[in-house]
C-alpha cells in the first residue's frame, strides 16, 4: 500500500511534494517531540455539561482509571478538535443521533490532551487560523491572503499529502482504543489519525459544501451535506489546478444530507408553525445573535444591535446574542451600546437559567421581550447554546458555516474566508436562508425583509419541505453508516 502522503486516491504527488510532507512533520517532531512511543491509556469519564442531554461520555487519557468500559458493541467514537465552535457543534449533532438511534457516543477531542505531540500540533495550526481570522478584518489581507488560502490553498492535494504526514504524529492517541469502535470525525485530523492508527471503521464527516483536498482522509468513507460538494469530490474537481485528477471510488464518497441534532429536525414543525403564529399575532420577531471570539464580525452585530434597539422597545423584536465563551465580546458590545443596558436580561454563566429560559421561550404563551445576552465558559456550554436557543428564535443570524445546514430562518452576514461563501448560496437555494449580506447597509435591509414582508413565513414553509425530503437527516445517516461498516 502507498503512503497516503505519496499517493492520494491514486493521484502520484510530486517528490517536492512528499519531501515538503515530510520536512514538515520533522518540524513539528523537532518543536514539540514524537510520542509515538508511549503507551497512552484511554479512560472513560462523564461529561459533566452535555453528557446528560446528549448521552455523551469523554475519553480521556491517562487520567487514572476509567469509570466505564468500552461498548464494543454499541459504542461510537465521535473524533474532533476544538477549532472555532464548528467541529464541536456537528459533533453534538452526531452523539445526538447516536443516542436517539440508540448507541453510546464517546466524545473524542483531538486538541484536549495537552502534553500530547497531537494537542501541541493541532494547537499551534489552530492558533495560526485564529489569527488569521482576526487579521481577515483587514481588506488587503482579507483579499490577498485569508481569501484565496481558504479558498485554493486548501483545496490543493500537495496541502492534503502534507497534513496526512503531520496526522501521523496524532494517531498515538487512538492507540490503546479498541479497534472495532465505529470513528465518526467531524474534522480530518482525527480522521485521519484513526485511519493510521489502524482503526477499522471511520467516517469522515467533511462539514465544507466547497471541495477542497484539506478534508480529504483515504481509508475512511467520507460523507457529504450536499449535491454540488458530492459532485465535486467525487472527481476531486481543482485539486490539481488545471490536471484531471483520478477520482475517489464510489464507495469512499456517500451523500447524506445536513449534519442536524435529533432534537432539532424532529421539532420542525412546531417550531416553523410557532415562528409564523408569531408573525401573524404581531410579537416581537425574536433575532438570535451568535458572535465567535475572533471579533472579525463585531462591528457588524454592533450595527444589527443598533438598528433594532428602537423596534426592540417598541415590542416589534427580540434579541438573543450568544458570545459563546469570549466575555469580553459581551462587555464590548455594553460599553459601545449604552442603550443596551436598560432592556437587557444576562444570563452570564448560569447554565440551568440557560436551560429553563430557552425552555420557558417555545410556550407559545411565553412573549420574550428585550435584549438576552448569553456567555457560558465551559465550551460544550457556550455551544450547545445556540443549539438550545435556535429553537425558539425567529431568525438566525451568523456568518455561512456550519450553521449554513440548520433548521431554521437564517440571515447571512459577511463570511469568514471564501469557502464559506458556499453554504450561504446552498442554503438560499433550498430557501431556509438568505443572500450573503457582505456589508452592513444589505444586512440592514435583510432584517427589515423579514420584518414587514413574508420572508419569514416563506422560510418556514421551505424548511417544512426540506425535512419531508430527507435534507435534514445527515447526522442519522452518518450514525448508521458508521455501525453499518462494523456489521459488515
Amino acid at each position: 500500500m502507498e503512503e497516503k502522503s505519496k499517493v492520494i486516491f491514486g493521484n502520484v504527488m510530486p517528490d517536492k511534494v512528499y519531501k515538503k510532507a515530510v520536512k514538515s512533520k520533522n518540524n513539528y517532531i523537532k518543536k514539540f517531540g514524537d510520542d509515538s512511543n508511549v503507551n497512552y491509556v484511554p479512560v472513560i469519564k462523564d461529561n459533566e455539561y452535555i453528557g446528560q442531554s446528549l448521552g455523551v461520555k469523554n475519553i480521556r487519557l491517562n487520567e487514572g482509571k476509567s469509570d466505564y468500559e468500552f461498548d464494543t458493541n454499541n459504542g461510537i467514537i465521535v473524533g474532533n478538535i476544538r477549532m472555532g465552535f464548528g467541529h464541536y457543534r456537528i459533533s453534538m449533532a452526531m452523539a445526538s443521533c447516536a443516542k436517539h438511534l440508540g448507541y453510546t457516543p464517546y466524545w473524542l477531542d483531538l486538541n484536549s490532551f495537552k502534553d500530547t505531540t497531537c494537542t501541541k500540533v493541532i494547537s499551534a495550526q489552530n492558533d495560526l487560523y485564529s489569527l488569521g481570522s482576526r487579521l481577515s478584518k483587514n481588506p488587503i489581507f482579507n483579499k490577498l491572503v485569508w481569501e484565496p488560502m481558504n479558498y485554493e490553498g486548501f483545496r490543493a492535494l500537495s496541502y492534503n499529502s502534507s497534513d496526512q504526514k503531520n496526522a501521523e504524529l496524532m494517531a498515538p492517541v487512538y492507540k490503546n482504543i479498541p479497534k472495532e469502535i465505529p470513528v465518526i470525525a467531524t474534522h480530518v485530523w482525527p480522521a485521519q489519525a484513526a485511519v493510521h492508527a489502524g482503526m477499522k471503521h471511520v467516517v469522515n464527516a467533511i462539514p465544507d459544501n466547497w471541495p477542497m483536498a484539506l478534508h480529504l482522509s483515504e481509508g475512511s468513507i467520507h460523507t457529504i451535506q450536499c449535491h454540488n460538494a458530492y459532485l465535486g469530490y467525487r472527481v476531486l474537481n481543482g485539486m490539481n489546478k488545471k490536471k484531471v485528477c483520478k477520482p475517489m471510488p464510489q464507495k469512499d464518497l456517500v451523500y447524506t444530507g445536513h449534519y442536524i441534532d435529533h432534537e432539532l429536525v424532529a421539532g420542525i414543525e412546531s417550531d416553523c408553525q410557532a415562528r409564523i403564529d408569531r408573525k401573524a399575532n404581531g410579537k416581537p420577531m425574536r433575532f438570535l445573535l451568535t458572535i465567535g471570539g475572533a471579533g472579525a464580525q463585531k462591528e457588524i452585530f454592533a450595527a444589527i444591535i443598533k438598528y433594532l434597539i428602537p423596534h426592540i422597545k417598541a415590542k416589534r423584536a427580540a434579541l438573543y446574542v450568544n458570545v459563546g465563551d469570549y466575555r469580553n465580546v459581551w462587555d464590548s458590545l455594553i460599553n459601545e451600546i449604552p442603550e443596551m443596558k436598560s432592556i437587557c436580561t444576562e444570563h452570564m454563566g448560569n447554565w440551568k437559567d440557560t436551560e429553563e429560559f430557552a425552555s420557558k421561550a417555545l410556550d407559545p404563551a411565553t412573549e420574550v421581550t428585550g435584549i438576552h445576552g448569553f456567555w457560558h465558559e465551559n465550551i460544550f456550554e457556550a455551544v450547545y447554546c445556540t443549539n438550545l436557543l435556535m429553537r425558539s428564535c425567529d431568525v438566525l443570524v451568523t456568518k455561512p458555516s456550519e450553521l449554513a445546514f440548520y433548521p431554521v430562518p437564517k440571515l447571512f452576514i459577511k463570511r469568514v474566508g471564501k469557502h464559506e461563501m458556499w453554504g450561504a448560496i446552498h442554503s438560499a437555494e433550498i430557501g431556509d436562508g438568505t443572500l450573503e449580506c457582505r456589508d452592513i447597509p444589505h444586512t440592514l435591509q435583510m432584517i427589515e425583509q423579514f420584518m414587514e414582508t413574508d420572508l419569514l413565513d416563506e422560510m418556514c414553509e421551505c424548511i417544512k419541505i426540506n425535512k419531508q425530503i430527507g435534507i435534514y437527516n445527515g447526522a442519522y445517516k452518518v450514525v448508521e453508516l458508521a455501525m453499518g461498516m462494523k456489521k459488515g
